[in-house]
């Protein structure tokens, strides 16, 4: 009888059978990211539906979808000045299948104006792509005797503590940009902050309150009739809807805390991925459509970037806006 003999697994085998079964999955590893996205996309917003950042949300969302060939869902998340959708967007996870399209405040203002926050925007956020950029416009009651910011600075110079202003809330971009002139100009004016903006801008058109910062789209029609005077905008560059409203930088009063829009991903989300989407934004911005439909919501500079230029503008931005909240003194619970 014929004994064979079993020859045992070396350690040197085993170690070499493992391996040997791990490749098989590697190339599938690697082309994860290629294949992205492989299925819906969800962007996380943190307002309320129909208002502006919704809308351009919608707008890009739609475009996203078209370049890369999967539907890109919009998940409204309101609440807490943008706080409660950014954080769940920094819990998702890093696989590019959970993003957050914002605005510039809750990302560069909100750090400065809460004494705690349940995330860091630049240690649990990768910068993807900016999205616009834009301001508001400095309004005057009709009947206040100025034309323009010089006549506007003058006559609140002569009248000191005389001119109140209105904003949308303590800490809102209308309250900060005011607050930006008062100290460039040597001003003081009283501030009077509402729950929202079209009830301080009603108030502007009954002439209740002399002056404020308004977002350009609610507002456009009430300067196109008349009912209230628009001296400056805070913007990068003129409107084409109001061409001939000067920028606050060409009236003489230099402002680059201007907000704009922007893409992000969890922290932790592969390189590759956030290349793919800033490349899919900025063909967008090459969109006649996307182009015209921006011009109609009266964001005009659409500046491309790459996802390092734009972690650049966030991180300039979070110091720029920290020096201003800390000028005006304001904070928030």
């Amino acid at each position: 009888m014929q004994i064979k003999h079993i020859r045992r697994p070396t350690l040197a085998s085993t170690a070499f059978a493992a391996f040997s079964a791990m490749l098989p999955f590697a190339p599938a590893q690697a082309q994860d990211s290629t294949r992205y996205p492989s299925k819906p996309v969800t962007i996380i917003v943190p307002t309320a539906p129909a208002g502006g950042t919704d809308t351009l949300a919608r707008v890009f969302g739609e475009a996203l979808s078209k370049s890369l060939g999967q539907p890109f869902v919009i998940d409204n998340r309101p609440g807490a000045n943008g706080i409660l959708g950014t954080e769940q967007a920094a819990r998702a996870a890093p696989d590019g299948y959970r993003l957050l399209f914002t605005y510039a405040a809750a990302m560069v203002v909100n750090p400065s104006l809460y004494k705690k926050l349940p995330f860091d925007p630049l240690k649990d956020f990768a910068s993807i792509a900016q999205i616009g950029r834009a301001g508001n416009l400095l309004l005057v009651r009709k009947n206040l005797p100025v034309n323009n910011l010089k006549e506007f600075v003058e006559y609140a110079k002569t009248h000191p503590g005389k001119l109140n202003y209105c904003s949308w809330g303590a800490g809102s971009g209308g309250h900060l940009a005011m607050e930006s002139l008062i100290k460039q100009a040597g001003l003081k004016m009283t501030h009077i902050p509402y729950k929202g903006s079209m009830p301080c801008v009603q108030d502007l058109m009954g002439g209740q309150v002399d002056a404020a910062f308004a977002d350009v789209s609610s507002t456009v029609g009430v300067v196109r009739a008349g009912s209230v005077k628009p001296v400056a905008y805070s913007g990068p560059s003129r409107l084409p809807s109001l061409p001939n409203v000067p920028t606050m930088t060409e009236a003489g009063f230099p402002f680059k805390n201007y907000g704009w829009y922007g893409l992000f991903a969890p922290a932790g989300t592969p390189p590759d991925i956030i290349r793919r989407v800033n490349e899919a934004v900025n063909a967008a911005f090459k969109d006649p459509a996307v182009v015209q439909r921006m011009n109609d919501l009266n964001i005009p500079d659409l500046p491309v970037n790459t996802p390092q230029e734009f972690g650049a503008t966030v991180r300039q931005d979070l110091s720029d806006w920290s020096a201003l909240v800390k000028a005006v003194g304001v904070t928030l619970d």
